[in-house]
């Protein structure tokens, strides 16, 4: 059984672009590519220890947050330039590439300057000038999937990106919301199977937003790559009771291990390696 979905996973490989992020790493290859650090970059400090237990993991992308937007306006935004400068600081130090959000226009020129891969958040799916302006850079684009939108719509606002000549698109499918209140949102692994099926765009699974609860990011992941998911984001931090932001969905650094484990193994049985 095993032979056969990894023979299904090539055969759906075999479509996708890949897009280069170092020149010796690629999403949408054999690799399932792991993306993780805090929700929140919040001190020097809380940084340094997630990119160390990232890199000592094998991982290659620390994430997380400068620029924040938050649905109240009352809870943490963000360090702005001076979580840039902590991000790029630490991943430096420990060999990793920074993923990070460009919540405007106004904000590109920053993560371009700080950042390797420019993340576009749910909230700002169908941000259009967002999108047209990280579409006139070089740099790989994470295009997260609105919480409410479709998959035509997602599909669309990737198209906003490409036609202004910058192709190197990751997709990532984050969770939609849905009448249930159990979970924060739906991982929607349909929508990374179809995505892979149908397109030739690479896509990644987000198991932290898509549940928000830290009980079930271990399971979503599991299932993402079972999908067909070509890496994961996933949140990290030292202390998630302490976090300024999504502690309830955030994985304890000593938990690391026991994750690519689990999701190690998923990915060896679809033909493929964690990185």
């Amino acid at each position: 059984m095993i032979e056969s979905l990894a023979t299904m996973e090539t055969t759906s490989l075999s479509k996708t672009r890949l897009v280069t992020l170092a020149p010796d790493l690629e999403v949408g290859g054999e690799d399932v590519i792991l993306m993780a650090g805090p929700c929140s970059v919040e001190t020097y400090e809380q940084t340094r220890a997630v990119a160390e237990a990232v890199h000592r993991a094998g991982g290659r992308v620390l994430r997380g947050g400068a620029f924040k937007p938050r649905t109240s306006p009352h809870t943490f935004s963000g360090l702005g330039i001076e979580g840039l400068q902590i991000l790029r600081a630490v991943a430096d130090e420990f060999g990793l590439l920074v993923i990070t959000e460009a919540l405007g226009v106004e904000n590109i020129p920053q993560v371009m300057e700080y950042g390797d891969i420019i993340q576009i958040g749910s909230r700002n799916m169908q941000h259009f000038p967002l999108l047209w302006a990280a579409g006139e850079t070089d740099k790989p684009i994470l295009l997260k999937r609105g919480f409410m939108a479709t998959i035509d719509e997602w599909l669309a606002a990737a198209d906003h990106i490409a036609t202004r000549g910058n192709e190197r698109i990751i997709l990532c499918e984050r969770g939609i919301r849905s009448f249930d209140t159990a979970t924060r949102n739906v991982l929607d692994t349909n929508a990374i199977a179809l995505i892979k099926q149908t397109t030739h765009y690479p896509v990644i699974g987000d198991p932290s937003h898509s549940t928000g609860r830290t009980d079930l990011v271990i399971p979503a992941a599991r299932a993402a790559i079972a999908a067909g998911a070509d890496g994961l984001l996933v949140e990290f931090h030292p202390n998630p009771a302490e976090a300024l932001s999504d502690g309830e969905q955030a994985l304890p650094l000593d938990s690391l291990p026991q994750f690519v484990d689990e999701v190690g193994r998923i990915a060896a049985a679809m033909g493929r390696t964690l990185s």
